[in-house]
């Protein structure tokens, strides 16, 4: 029996967390959560911290994942406010963390967590796909949020970037290929993750980010995702154009994240020029 493909996981996410929304606004109305995201000190700029001159080294946004639908259990238990204090010890410019429950074995309270633990922007990595999560993202410590252009279509993604420029927030759009890249730029994202994660196949494209970045608008922050296991991987794409990698089962599976996320910010700013 073959495993499911990466878009029917994708597409039982999708349905599961619109289930989960609905039940997460009956429990707690948007009235109230806006009033908690007002409350909520000034975000820090996620985009500021990965843009980068050409003369600097690429950023690193280290990640806080337990666990994931392909790699099955990484790091089980593992304590969030610690590995957030190992990273940001050792150079990261923003931290992602994922807080879905059902696939990823994350925690929206993991936000909270760790901005009380670190100075350092955060990312909410979660299956975006209503304004509801934008204002609780705000309410749980996120500076920044993740929107899968797969999984949004152009109305939505329009929606959602409105609201998360309304709470201040960042908003990272994630693409997996070169129309979705042309598509998001259109619809006025600054922030483009690259996913060299082929959605149908699981397979890894390590040279995406170097044929997205060119069609990118000037300006744009180019965020390079998956496959990114050493060195040579954060040298080749800084040569491609990245401003910032995205690091998590790397480092998440080392003795000590903290030391292998120094490794890799080591080897960018040696590469440098």
């Amino acid at each position: 029996r073959r495993p499911p493909s990466p878009v029917s996981i994708l597409a039982d996410i999708l349905r599961a967390k619109r289930v989960e929304v609905e039940r997460a606004r009956a429990e707690r109305p948007l009235a109230d959560l806006e009033a908690c995201a007002a409350a909520m000190p000034p975000t820090r700029a996620f985009a500021d911290a990965l843009r980068r001159r050409p003369d600097q080294p690429v950023r690193v946004i280290a990640e806080f994942k337990r666990a994931s639908p392909s790699a099955g259990p990484i790091r089980p238990g593992a304590d969030p406010a610690e590995v957030a204090r190992e990273y940001a010890a050792a150079g990261a410019a923003a931290i992602s963390v994922l807080t879905d429950e059902q696939f990823f074995d994350g925690h929206l309270e993991f936000m909270a967590a760790i901005a009380d633990a670190v100075p350092v922007p955060l990312l909410r990595k979660d299956f975006i796909v209503d304004p509801y999560q934008v204002v609780e993202s705000r309410a749980h410590a996120a500076d920044a949020l993740l929107l899968i252009a797969a999984a949004l279509d152009p109305t939505e993604l329009c929606e959602l970037l409105d609201e998360a420029r309304r709470w201040g927030l960042g908003a990272l759009v994630e693409v997996h290929d070169e129309a979705e890249a042309e598509r998001v730029a259109a619809a006025g994202a600054e922030l483009i993750g690259v996913n060299h994660r082929d959605l149908r196949t699981f397979t890894m494209d390590m040279e995406l980010t170097g044929r997205i970045a060119p069609l990118l608008p000037a300006g744009a922050v180019v965020v390079a995702e998956s496959g990114i296991r050493g060195p040579d991987d954060v040298r080749r794409l800084e040569r491609a154009g990245a401003d910032a990698v995205l690091v998590g089962e790397t480092l998440m599976r080392a003795q000590s994240p903290g030391a292998a996320l120094a490794a890799l910010i080591g080897a960018a700013a040696e590469a440098a020029p």
